[in-house]
């Protein structure tokens, strides 16, 4: 075997480095090195992609969680009741109230004409007699039916129930049986509220809602036991609504007034009965979107229900 000197050794070094380079660059390109741009920005797309799927996942609102079915219970007067008899007037407002509110919402009317806060409650059971403190005395038959239709544990206030409470017309009567003195008010009202609350329901109180009186051009309140309603919805943590300045202000905003006292032509008669007290269809529909419409200003929880 014969030994190369060192220069021919390194001549061949150099001739298979260049052998190598020349093969490496004459060697066609990998795939990955010749679209590496390419899946670079696809991949780069995907990742984009599947960045902004999981964020739109989380950023999209969850579909509307349906609302639980309620009734709104009401107890009042003539004012609030159903018409009878199907008779057009008087109607009142809570017949007009249901429309305001989606199908989840039934409206079970208990109001009816003639009655005050205590009648209401103990119909037929108040007498015409005062006791030593000028309070009608009530005698041993207890609640009225249609209160213990609304404290039956089956059928009557559940967990979530609204109670509507709007008295106070009939009540300043001086004679028994509808006589009510201003404790003897406030105090009913926290009977009725303690009880809806105990049932898991929400009471929510209304002042009496205005008769059509004028002061020249400007429609006024005329009615009582507001400072009661008032003082017993901050005693009992209730909330209240203010039907009384509300109505009076709705008769300004209709110009009702000045009135000459013609019932049956113009805009009052068309709103009212033959009388400054209580409404015909149209009036109690208006009745009802007004106490509708403090029901979501006062962000009462109810308001979720309303159309």
């Amino acid at each position: 075997m014969k030994l190369r000197s060192a220069p021919a050794v390194a001549l061949l070094a150099v001739a298979a480095t260049v052998f190598t380079t020349v093969v490496a660059s004459a060697a066609p390109m990998q795939p990955e090195a010749r679209t590496a741009p390419e899946a670079r920005t696809a991949a780069d797309a995907c990742d984009r992609t599947a960045a902004s799927d999981r964020t739109g996942a989380s950023a999209r609102p969850a579909a509307a969680t349906a609302l639980p079915r309620v009734t709104v219970w009401l107890a009042g007067d003539s004012t609030m009741a159903n018409p009878s008899g199907g008779a057009t007037c008087p109607a009142g407002w809570g017949q007009q109230f249901a429309q305001y509110f989606t199908g989840d919402v039934t409206v079970k009317n208990s109001a009816i004409g003639g009655r005050s806060i205590q009648t209401w409650l103990y119909d037929p059971n108040v007498t015409s007699r005062k006791n030593s403190a000028g309070e009608c005395i009530i005698g041993p038959g207890g609640y009225s039916a249609r209160w213990r239709a609304m404290l039956d544990p089956t059928t009557g206030m559940k967990p979530g129930d609204y109670l509507f409470i709007q008295f106070g017309i009939n009540d300043g009567s001086s004679t028994c049986p509808r006589h009510v003195g201003s404790a003897r008010y406030r105090e009913l009202l926290g009977v009725m509220a303690a009880a809806a609350k105990a049932r898991g329901a929400h009471p929510v109180f209304l002042t009496p809602v205005a008769a059509i009186r004028c002061s020249g051009s400007t429609a006024v309140g005329n009615r009582g036991f507001i400072w009661e309603t008032n003082t017993a919805a901050s005693t009992h943590q209730v909330p209240v609504i203010d039907l009384h300045k509300l109505s009076y202000t709705l008769y300004n905003t209709l110009r009702f007034c000045p009135f000459n006292g013609d019932f049956n032509s113009g805009p009052v008669g068309a709103f009212f009965c033959n009388d400054h007290t209580h409404f015909d269809v149209s009036g109690a529909r208006q009745i009802a979107g007004v106490v509708s419409k403090a029901v979501r200003d006062q962000q009462i929880p109810l308001s979720a229900y309303l159309r």
